[in-house]
């Protein structure tokens, strides 16, 4: 179709008005909807539509309230698409942000210079969390202040003259950190009524000097917007966005701009807060659930590590644990709940404590795994987890192992040969009605013992048997490069175990045990069995006395004697069957006496006029440490004394 020509002054050709090429031509305003050629039909009115945007429908309104010049109608519209524009961007960075800082920079950067020159924002302190009630009085804190710089390299020089720099003496960076809203005052009213408002509306005049502190207002001539920031049940904050006078002064829509801005924001702070929450609860579980530290018994050093499955779950189902047992043994346990969210977790840490109580009862490793069988099942039916419990004696150097479908565990020896150990592989725990069997194998002095669960070894990329393999060859490599007399330092090689992960193999969260077994020499170790007899104190001074002199220990005579007395007396009145009595000389002297009498001593203060009573109290104030611990064939007394050689 062939374009008529139009002579109307001031009309650019059409080419280069590419927004406009369908927009009919008409000397007229009034008739500016009316194409050049035959008259069209009547074109109905655009109605507002429920899926327009306060943006749009405010943009609709003020566009058909009065008639205005095409050029005018033109403008109007580039103004109002720009607005749409710059709204969908600047959300789209504010929902980028997933903490609290992210969120607050991303509404400064997303304004800053494009909507406004400065911006202040003001945030409740301390931020209420979900549904709990804010703490009073209504405290807000300017948590940041941004402003248009243009020098160095932060902006590109060309954007100089069309920006202008906010001078020092008008910059608001020194406005008050704290404003405690007063109640009934003109910034309470102003959050309250949660809309934006022009900064030199009455409303706005009255507040901005209490929010901004000591007397402060906008500076002269600039134009300001104050908007509060409600979340989903109240109001968590203010923003305040200037421009200069030698910029365009906000105009009506800016206020629907400003408000669509302080939403998402507002919003975007309140999950941020309670993603925070949540992630200090999942912290503290893991800290309550896994062991702070681990036990430094005698004869075996320990590292652990632990890894969750991704930095959103951090805790999950796997554990580790070291427990202390009589004899200077010491159980290892690592264990693994199905999944890895906060319920896994839950019942991981119920497993773990029932684990430590059947550990205090000192029960033969496959004892201890049906009774978390029978504890899983009363959890729930599908209450699933693998586990491997092992008991170490560092005085025979032999490591007893039970398997409840666990990974096998790897020893890697002092010559650095890394060897997978044939353990029984049992059902996993939960299932019910099936028997665990345990075997005793040897634990030389210098080999480490390294227990893990399967998110070290399986991922979507390899099946457990490949990972298995993968981290003894890469232990076995360890080893070489610190030579066959040493053994590579436990904490390094946790860490060197832990880089074989591969990017997709964090599936699953990772507990990781390493023991290094030292053991106890022989030289270090006296041991007797005693009758239980009236001569039996009596024989056990002079044997106790004759191991410290070998070792060199005769100042401890006198205490050890008058100790191992009074404990041997107590166990001879009860028992029936020969009393032990054993001397471990390491970094301590420990006395351990063992009968057959499940009745555990306990302390109490003896009156003046009884002849009995006093034994326990002397081995209280002598000793630096001293316990009792129940065995299945009865107890085992203690008590430690420090060496001065």
């Amino acid at each position: 179709m062939t374009e008529h020509p139009t002579s109307h002054e001031g009309r650019q050709p059409l080419a280069a008005r590419p927004q406009e090429r369908t927009r009919p031509r008409d000397r007229s305003p009034a008739a500016a909807a009316a194409p050049a050629g035959p008259p069209p039909q009547p074109q109905p009115q655009p109605q507002p539509h429920a899926a327009q945007s306060p943006l749009q429908a405010q943009a609709q309104t003020s566009a058909q309230s009065q008639p205005q010049p095409p050029q005018d109608i033109a403008g109007t519209a580039r103004r109002e698409g720009d607005r749409l524009r710059f709204v969908g961007a600047a959300t789209r960075r504010i929902a980028r942000g997933i903490d609290l800082d992210e969120i607050v920079l991303g509404l400064c950067r997303a304004t800053v210079p494009t909507f406004s020159d400065a911006i202040l924002v003001y945030l409740r302190d301390p931020l209420p969390v979900g549904d709990e009630r804010p703490v009073s009085p209504f405290v807000l804190r300017l948590r940041r202040t941004d402003r248009l710089r243009l020098s160095g390299d932060d902006t590109d020089q060309s954007m100089a003259s069309a920006m202008p720099v906010l001078d020092s003496q008008h910059d608001l960076a020194p406005a008050a950190e704290l404003c405690e809203v007063r109640s009934g005052g003109a910034l309470s009213e102003v959050l309250r009524g949660v809309r934006p408002v022009f900064g030199d509306s009455a409303a706005a005049r009255a507040a901005l000097p209490e929010l901004l502190g000591d007397g402060r207002s906008v500076p002269s001539g600039h134009r300001a917007i104050l908007a509060p920031l409600r979340g989903r049940r109240r109001v968590i904050g203010a923003a305040v966005f200037l421009r200069r006078p030698d910029r365009p002064a906000f105009e009506p829509n800016d206020l629907l701009v400003a408000a669509q801005l302080a939403t998402h924001t507002a919003l975007g702070i309140d999950k941020a807060v309670l993603y925070g929450r949540e992630a200090y609860i999942a912290d503290e579980l893991q800290r309550t659930m896994l062991p702070d530290s681990l036990p430094q018994p005698t004869g075996v050093r320990l590292a652990s590590r632990y890894l969750p499955a991704a930095e959103t779950a951090r805790v999950g189902g796997d554990w580790y644990d070291a427990i202390p047992l009589p004899g200077s043994r010491v159980a290892l346990v690592v264990g693994d709940v199905m999944g890895h969210s906060m319920t896994s977790a839950a019942i991981m840490g119920q497993l773990r404590t029932t684990a430590q109580t059947l550990a205090g009862l000192d029960l033969p490793p496959q004892e201890v795994l049906h009774h978390l069988d029978e504890q899983a099942q009363r959890l729930g039916t599908d209450r699933m987890a693998t586990c491997l419990y092992a008991v170490y004696d560092p005085v025979s150097h032999r490591i007893t192992i039970a398997n409840a479908g666990h990974p096998p565990p790897i020893l890697l020896h002092l010559g650095g040969r890394a060897e997978v150990l044939r353990v029984p592989p049992g059902a996993p725990i939960g299932v019910g009605g099936v028997d665990f069997e345990a075997v005793e194998l040897d634990a030389p002095a210098g080999a480490t013992l390294l227990l893990y669960t399967d998110g070290l070894v399986e991922s979507r990329l390899r099946d457990v048997w490949t990972g298995i393999e993968q981290l003894r060859e890469r232990l076995a490599a360890t080893a070489q490069l610190t030579g066959p007399d040493h053994s590579p330092p436990l904490e390094a090689l946790c860490d060197d175990v832990l880089d074989m992960l591969g990017p997709g193999d964090r599936d699953d969260d990772i507990a990781l045990l390493a023991a290094r077994f030292d053991g106890i020499a022989p030289s270090d170790v006296a041991y007797w069995f005693l009758e239980p007899e009236d001569a039996a104190p009596g024989r056990a001074r002079r044997l106790a006395r004759r191991a410290l002199s070998r070792w060199g220990l005769e100042e401890l005579s006198d205490s050890v004697e008058l100790l191992v007395s009074e404990v041997v007396t107590n166990a001879v009145r009860y028992a029936e069957r020969p009393v032990t009595l054993r001397l471990l000389r390491t970094d301590v002297l420990r006395c351990e006496v063992g009968d057959d009498s499940p009745q555990l001593p306990r302390q109490r203060r003896a009156r003046d006029t009884d002849e009995g009573g006093r034994g326990l109290f002397l081995v209280n104030r002598l000793a630096r440490r001293w316990g009792a611990t129940r065995l299945s064939s009865g107890k085992v007394v203690w008590f430690e004394l420090p060496t001065r050689t």
